[in-house]
């Protein structure tokens, strides 16, 4: 079971999505807080495995610091928020849901952030998250660093002489050609 807590300053949107995450009977919300203090005290009275963290904040706290917090307390952020950095922040959480999403975004980001907080690895050859997802710690290996086995990513499925000849073909390949006599 994945631990969550909430941290949204808006308490509509964080009942909302308390409500849509215990939809699902592997997560469990562990309270909600709207700004730094009351989400440390929610992270003293019950340890949370995933933090969603918006990053304007009430009393003008900002949700990078509320990240960097828990980050030194060992709990993952995912940031869940209406203005998406422009750069990737992967020192402070694993990815961004950008508002508005739908319940789909939602299960499937939670379903991303469980697996990397879990370990897991998939072969994924082409990775299809939702538009509003954005995973920060998603890169591939870097090319000096390849693990033995990894295979390169091809852009093409045919070869370059496979396209051209099908650009070339002969009426008499196709089936509605008439036989030749």
């Amino acid at each position: 079971m994945l631990n969550i807590l909430i941290i949204e300053d808006e308490p509509l949107l964080a009942r909302t999505l308390a409500h849509l995450i215990e939809l699902n009977p592997r997560y469990r919300v562990t309270g909600t807080a709207e700004d730094l203090t009351s989400a440390l005290e929610a992270v003293e009275a019950q340890r949370p495995d995933l933090a969603l963290v918006d990053l304007r904040l009430a009393n003008s706290t900002s949700g990078f610091s509320v990240a960097a917090k828990l980050q030194e307390l060992g709990i993952l952020c995912l940031f869940t928020t209406g203005n998406a950095p422009g750069f990737p922040v992967p020192d402070l959480a694993i990815g961004c849901l950008s508002k508005p999403f739908q319940e789909a975004d939602l299960v499937r980001a939670l379903a991303e952030a469980e697996d990397i907080l879990r370990g897991r690895q998939k072969l994924v050859l082409r990775r299809r998250l939702p538009e509003q997802l954005q995973i920060y710690s998603d890169a591939l290996p870097p090319q000096d660093e390849q693990p033995a086995g990894w295979v390169r990513h091809l852009t093409r499925r045919t070869s370059p002489f496979s396209r051209l000849w099908k650009l070339v073909r002969r009426a008499d390949h196709y089936r509605s050609a008439a036989p030749r006599a």
